[in-house]
Formats: C-alpha cells, sequence, structure tokens
C-alpha cells in the first residue's frame, strides 16, 4: 500500500507540471449504486444481497495524447449490502477518490467510447447497521479499542465503461472491486470487503 500510494505521488507531481500546457474539461456525474460486500466468519465466506444508494460527483479529464486522457475524480459513493440470512442491512458512506487512465476512441460524428481503468482510495465518512438490534455506526462502534467494527480507509481498482456524444453528455458504468480487509483485527479468515457497480450520467463542460 505504501508503495502504491508513493506511486501515486509521484505521477500526480508529473501530471501537475503537464496540467498547463495540456487540456483540461471538467464534468459532473450521478446515478444509482449498486453494493454488495464480501465476508468471512471463521473462514466461512458469504456474500451479501445488492442495496441501492447514490454515487455522485465531479471529475476533470486531463489529455495525455490523442484519445488518451487522465482522469481524477472526487466521489460520494454508498456502499454496503443486506444480509442473506437476516434482516441485517449495512449501509456506508464513502468520499472517493478514483485514479483512472481512459481511452476514449472517436467512432465517428464526435462520438467516443470511454474505456478506464485505475486505482481508488475511499475514506469512510459515516454509516449504519440496521437490523433486530438498535442502529449503529460501523465506523465507530463493536471494534478492538472502541476503534469501530470497521476501518475507514478502503481502496482498491475501479474500472469504467461509457460512451459520450459531442455535446458533453455521456453515461457510465463504473466498478468497484475493493481490495481492502476492513474489518478492525481482521486476517485472512476473518474479512470485510466492498465491491459496487453504478450507472452514472454526466456532463462535460467545454474545456480550454
Amino acid at each position: 500500500m505504501i508503495l502504491s500510494l508513493t506511486a501515486l505521488l509521484i505521477a500526480g507531481v508529473g501530471f501537475a507540471q503537464t496540467i498547463g500546457q495540456q487540456p483540461i474539461s471538467f464534468g459532473i456525474k450521478a446515478g444509482p449504486n449498486f453494493s454488495s460486500y464480501t465476508s468471512k466468519a471463521s473462514g466461512t465466506k458469504t456474500t451479501s444481497k445488492l442495496i441501492v444508494g447514490l454515487e455522485a460527483g465531479v471529475y476533470a479529464n486531463i489529455s495525455l495524447a490523442d484519445e488518451f486522457y487522465f482522469q481524477p475524480s472526487l466521489l460520494y459513493a454508498g456502499k454496503g449490502g443486506k444480509d442473506k440470512n437476516s434482516d441485517t442491512k449495512i449501509n456506508l458512506s464513502y468520499l472517493e477518490l478514483p485514479l483512472d487512465f481512459l481511452f476514449k476512441p472517436d467512432i465517428g460524428n464526435g462520438n467516443k467510447f470511454i474505456v478506464g481503468v485505475g486505482p481508488y482510495v475511499a475514506y469512510g465518512i459515516g454509516g449504519s447497521v440496521k437490523g433486530s438490534a438498535p442502529s449503529y455506526d460501523p465506523f465507530k462502534a463493536g471494534g478492538p479499542n472502541n476503534n469501530g467494527a470497521l476501518k475507514r480507509f478502503d481502496a482498491g481498482a475501479n474500472v469504467q465503461l461509457g460512451y459520450e456524444i459531442p455535446k458533453g453528455f455521456n453515461v457510465g458504468l463504473n466498478t468497484d472491486l475493493g481490495l481492502i480487509n476492513l474489518q478492525n483485527g481482521g486476517d485472512n479468515n476473518n474479512s470485510f470487503r466492498n465491491t459496487s457497480f453504478a450507472v452514472t450520467v454526466g456532463y462535460t463542460f467545454k474545456g480550454r
């Protein structure tokens, strides 16, 4: 993780030095987010049911070469899931920073496909666990030293596919695969990881 963050920092500095010379455009996007979690308890693995939340935020497209872009985003992302064997439902709210590299080939008349991949980092800003017991915030209670049952910091891989028309409107499918074990005090046999995908509609404002 330290090596990954260092690499991202170095890359960010390099991009920052070229921003002044490269075309940049900014945009907004929002849409429903469908999320679940995969957990292990004493080695027994389970995957939750999907729940529907919201993904929304802003992004920048920084041109690197013809049809290639770097796209940092700042998003609100709702995640979590519903247990298959009980009424327990986990809702998690994150501020998320995807750092994607995009390929946007022109398919004619200014229309473009969007294919992107990159890492993301996220920070849990709130949540709730609801069921037969009283509701509580999993980031605050129930874990070792009362630090919470789940860690706030998350990171993983992000993949996106989309379609853009010349007027700036776009539709996209974004998928997050959480790679961090979020369970406080967890190990290979006790874990919690997020997975989600969102369908968004966006608009890119004319860049310079």
